[in-house]
């Protein structure tokens, strides 16, 4: 006789993505808010040194949010609209923090984006 060793609960299985996922938000979101930093530096006072260094570090940071977003929405089943606005929500500044919390309560509750 073998033993089914299921998750206790479906949001069990989706501990590790969440995490992931959270940490990829809140880098983005501050990365993002640099990003705005430099932008101003190079347009309002001339100098495109630091945006030329930061901006493909961003790029690379906003890269790794897409792919933890798509793996945790793969594995929680949420709509692609869902999906789509929640990748999105890593291009306004402050909206990953609030999204973050937001899926973050949706994915425990066992809710669909």
């Amino acid at each position: 006789m073998t033993t089914r060793t299921d998750e206790s609960t479906p949001t069990s299985a989706l501990r590790g993505p969440l995490s992931r996922f959270r940490i990829a938000a809140y880098v983005t979101g501050v990365g993002l808010l640099g990003l705005v930093v430099v932008m101003v530096w190079r347009y309002a006072f001339g100098n495109p040194g630091p945006s030329a260094v930061y901006s493909p570090i961003h790029g690379v940071v906003y890269m790794v949010y897409l792919v933890l977003t798509v793996d945790l929405a793969i594995k929680a089943r949420w709509s692609v609209k869902g999906t789509v606005g929640v990748l999105l929500a890593g291009c306004v500044p402050f909206v990953s923090f609030v999204v973050e919390r937001a899926v973050t309560r949706r994915v425990q509750a066992g809710q669909k984006i």
